[in-house]
């Protein structure tokens, strides 16, 4: 590349001992496109004084800054003399000053006279030069090579999926359209195709393409369609029984073989009450009527079994809420309705659910009459405890030995629980405690004047028209075997 000297000059870079100050006059002289200064005055012995007072007023003008520049650069005054005064043959002294490299920021480190500066930028690897392939690109001769192979548009290359030879902006127009690129399908099934198969590969090879159901009309990707036929409701179907029916759809089998299948083996209507008939759909309902006494003897049994078992799981069901803590606490409610009935009706007694001493302990079952009983009738309340059969009799020791407690409890007591309490050791020799008949109106033992009725409207024994009533067994002495 052909650079002319005022070219050169502006872009010159002088080392920092021989660069003059670049604030001074004469410094922008020198840097501008006519780097000649003016012929310097003659010397002679008539005009050494004037020069030297020329010299001197020149320097001293050249700007404070000057002043200042020598102090930092410590250069001396005939140093500068010569640089702006250069002598006789100024472009001689010129192109002989010692400059840099016009890339030396860029990383060029050669420096030498400016003569030679035109010789190194023909060498030097930071300049720009044309491109050979005449791209139109000034390319520093550091990055040609890259540049010739990889952006050169006029470059040749070739495509390194089909070789076909294309220059660098065919070849970026040919990117993304060469036939021989493998990619990956678009339909995402995983495989790589060549771009010039990929049409027919989606609509043959990949597992991933839509087919459509004959059955259903419905789509699915080819790798599910096979797991859908073997679901499909409207794939058909052979009737499992083997009927003469053709194929029918998966959907509608279950309602086949529930109406319409003749093959099949149905059972008798009355299976549940014992019947084993079991034959074709044509031959039930002449057996139902041939045999409708014995399906009647058969649901007779089936009624009767079924009581069975509900009196089983009754018991069973009792069974659970008995109480086995030895304690009752009976709560009577409607208290005012009762009371009134007891005072109507002589002889009214009110019953308390059973309980044991233990869970295999002795069966009692605590009574009251509201209205009294004996000698506390129509003025006291009486409460007695009965001993009744249980299941664990025979293990236990009769007579029945354990102390009772009778607690009628006020409600509401501002001091703690207050209420009237009655207990009593069984005598071993009263009938009442020895071990109990199947009799039904077994004799109790208790207190016919437990409570009277005018101490019991006087406390707060009586609350929301309930009464709690608490019987409770020694527990010292509820293990007796």
């Amino acid at each position: 590349m052909v650079r002319s000297l005022a070219q050169w000059t502006k872009t010159l870079s002088f080392p920092s001992r021989l660069s003059p100050n670049r604030n001074s006059k004469d410094c922008s002289t020198l840097n501008t496109t006519s780097p000649v200064p003016p012929p310097t005055p003659p010397r002679n012995k008539n005009s050494n004084c004037a020069t030297s007072r020329s010299t001197s007023s020149t320097v001293s003008s050249a700007s404070g800054t000057s002043t200042s520049s020598n102090n930092n650069n410590n250069m001396p005054i005939t140093e500068l003399e010569q640089i702006i005064y250069p002598g006789p043959d100024p472009k001689q002294a010129i192109m002989g000053s010692l400059v840099f490299c016009i890339h030396h920021k860029q990383g060029c480190t050669w420096s030498d006279e400016l003569r030679k500066l035109k010789a190194h930028l023909n060498v030097c690897k930071h300049d720009a030069t044309q491109c050979p392939n005449k791209c139109g690109a000034q390319i520093p001769r550091i990055m040609m090579t890259d540049h010739l192979q990889y952006t050169c548009t006029m470059r040749r290359t070739k495509c390194e999926f089909c070789q076909s030879e294309f220059s660098g902006a065919g070849l970026e127009e040919h990117a993304g359209t060469c036939g021989q690129e493998p990619i990956y399908c678009e339909a995402k099934c995983g495989q790589r195709v060549l771009r010039g198969r990929m049409t027919l590969h989606k609509s043959k090879d990949c597992t991933k393409r839509l087919r459509r159901c004959l059955h259903c009309n419905r789509e699915f990707s080819a790798d599910t369609l096979a797991l859908h036929v073997n679901q499909c409701p409207r794939a058909p179907t052979v009737c499992p029984q083997r009927c003469d029916v053709g194929p029918i759809a998966r959907a509608d089998l279950e309602a086949h073989l529930r109406d319409e299948c003749k093959a099949l083996a149905i059972a008798c209507s009355f299976k549940e009450a014992g019947c084993r008939f079991k034959g074709p759909r044509h031959l039930l309902e002449a057996h139902l009527e041939a045999n409708a006494a014995a399906h009647l003897s058969l649901m007779v049994a089936l009624s009767a079994r079924q009581g069975q078992q509900i009196q089983m799981l009754k018991s069973a069901v009792s069974k659970l809420s008995i109480n086995f803590t030895g304690t009752l606490l009976w709560k009577i409610t409607d208290w005012s309705a009762k009371m009134a009935e007891a005072k109507g009706k002589d002889g009214l007694e009110l019953v308390s659910p059973p309980f044991y001493t233990s869970q295999y302990g002795y069966k009692l079952q605590a009574s009251m009459f509201l209205n009294g009983n004996g000698p506390g009738e129509n003025t006291h309340v009486s409460v007695y405890i009965k001993v009744l059969p249980g299941e664990y009799d025979a293990l236990l020791k009769w007579p029945f030995s354990h102390s009772i407690t009778f607690t009628l409890f006020e409600q509401g007591a501002q001091s703690g629980q207050g209420g009237v309490a009655e207990s009593f050791v069984p005598d071993p020799t009263w009938e009442n405690f020895q071990r109990p008949s199947n009799e039904p109106d077994q004799l109790g033992f208790g207190f016919p004047r437990f409570i009277s009725h005018d101490l019991l409207y006087k406390r707060p024994f009586i609350k929301d028209d309930t009464v709690f009533l608490r019987v409770k067994v020694d527990p010292s002495k509820i293990v007796a075997v």
